[in-house]
C-alpha cells in the first residue's frame, strides 16, 4: 500500500504564492512518475502538472504553465507544487497523485484546500 500526505493549502489574495508538499511512502517512490491535480467547487478534477521519476521532465496544463512549478526530491520522498501569481479561478482542492496507469494514477492522497481570494 501507499499513502501520501499534502500540506501547505490555506487562505492568499490574487497575486499571492503557495507551495504545496506532498509527502509519499510509497516503496518504489524514486521510480514512480508523479502529478498534481485539483478539483473546484461544481467541477471535475483536473490535471495541473506531472514529473517523472527522475524530475527531468515536466508537463503543465495550460491554465498554469508559467506560474506553477513541479519539483520532487527522492531523498525526502517528496513532490512540491510552487504556484505563484495565483487567481481566484485557482481555488481548488489539490491532490497528489503517484504512479500513473493506463486507467489513471493508482495512488492519491487525501487533498489540501486552496482558496484565492480577489
Amino acid at each position: 500500500q501507499a499513502q501520501l500526505v499534502e500540506s501547505g493549502g490555506g487562505l492568499v489574495q490574487a497575486g499571492g504564492s503557495l507551495r504545496l508538499s506532498c509527502v509519499v511512502s510509497v516503496r518504489t517512490f524514486s521510480s514512480d512518475d508523479m502529478g498534481w491535480f485539483r478539483q473546484a467547487p461544481g467541477k471535475e478534477r483536473e490535471f495541473v502538472a506531472s514529473i517523472r521519476w527522475s524530475g527531468g521532465s515536466t508537463t503543465y496544463a495550460d491554465s498554469v504553465k508559467g506560474r506553477f512549478t513541479i519539483s520532487r526530491d527522492n531523498a525526502k520522498r517528496t513532490i512540491y507544487l510552487q504556484m505563484n501569481s495565483l487567481k481566484p479561478e485557482d481555488t481548488a482542492v489539490y491532490y497528489c497523485a503517484a504512479r500513473p496507469t493506463a486507467y489513471g494514477y493508482r495512488y492519491w492522497g487525501q487533498g489540501t484546500q486552496v482558496t484565492v481570494s480577489s
